[in-house]
């Protein structure tokens, strides 16, 4: 049974971060409703590279978006691709480089930050290109698009823990503190995705350093969470998960015919 998609993406948000400060989340899953599972990024562990492994299935050293100065169209199809392929609605509240991914490359914040067009991967949008937009202002964002378009597929792209990681690094009240507002700011919008049918995805691209950045092996950099809400997830415990399974695992929810990387582990049968 096909089920619509919200797949949030918490830039920066390294996994024993996630794990100590999201206590709504934790809540969640100690109340059996959610499930926390930990994975390794792809390398390198730096964002474009990483938003085009999870919404693609492809690892950089395949897809050549291998750092992030690379701006350009990505060449592989997206889940985004697959779901408009299949006349499903998609929609996206995201920093503007999934834009500059997926839709059209350079992004013009006059033509492309509020996006409305059927012909588009991405339908409709609501891009930012400041790292310091505010991540309560975003998961608004994404609820207007929710509400005014039903779209089966949302992505809601938040920068804000990984900009205090950029300016106080890993070890730091800053950084934590960001998680937890973002976790707070999750909980007010949960209930509804919820109870409208949403299986919802949470998970992040890379985690951050004590050096205030990331791109490379250490565990605090690679190390990131994926929390499964909703119906269809099994929650089942003790899954190993690769992040160029998430694709996979969101087309499946979808409904989609796909040859994405797949874990059928954590879907309900």
């Amino acid at each position: 049974m096909p089920h619509k998609v919200i797949f949030v993406l918490i830039d920066g948000l390294a996994w024993q971060v996630a794990h100590d400060c999201m206590g709504h989340l934790q809540g969640l899953c100690e109340a059996g409703r959610a499930s926390l599972y930990r994975l390794n990024s792809a390398l390198p562990s730096l964002s474009r590279p990483l938003y085009e492994c999870l919404l693609t299935g492809v690892p950089p050293v395949d897809s050549g978006v291998v750092h992030n100065q690379i701006t350009r169209l990505s060449t592989q199809t997206s889940l985004f691709h697959l779901a408009r392929a299949a006349r499903l609605t998609t929609a996206a509240a995201s920093y503007h480089w999934i834009s500059e991914l997926y839709n059209r490359s350079p992004y013009l914040a006059v033509r492309d930050r509020f996006t409305d067009d059927p012909a588009l991967p991405i339908q409709h949008g609501i891009f930012y290109h400041a790292d310091s937009y505010p991540d309560d202002h975003l998961l608004l964002d994404g609820e207007y698009l929710r509400q005014r378009h039903d779209p089966d597929l949302l992505l809601i792209h938040s920068m804000n823990v990984d900009d205090a990681g950029h300016h106080a690094g890993y070890d730091s009240p800053q950084y934590r503190n960001a998680a937890r507002r973002m976790d707070i700011f999750l909980s007010d919008h949960l209930p509804g995705w919820l109870d409208a049918g949403y299986q919802v995805i949470v998970t992040s691209d890379h985690g951050m350093n004590d050096d205030r950045s990331h791109g490379g092996i250490l565990p605090e950099e690679r190390q990131v969470p994926l929390f499964t809400l909703g119906s269809a997830f099994s929650h089942a415990p003790e899954v190993a998960v690769r992040q160029v399974e998430l694709c996979g695992l969101a087309a499946d929810l979808l409904g989609l015919s796909h040859d994405k990387p797949r874990n059928q582990e954590l879907i309900r049968r």
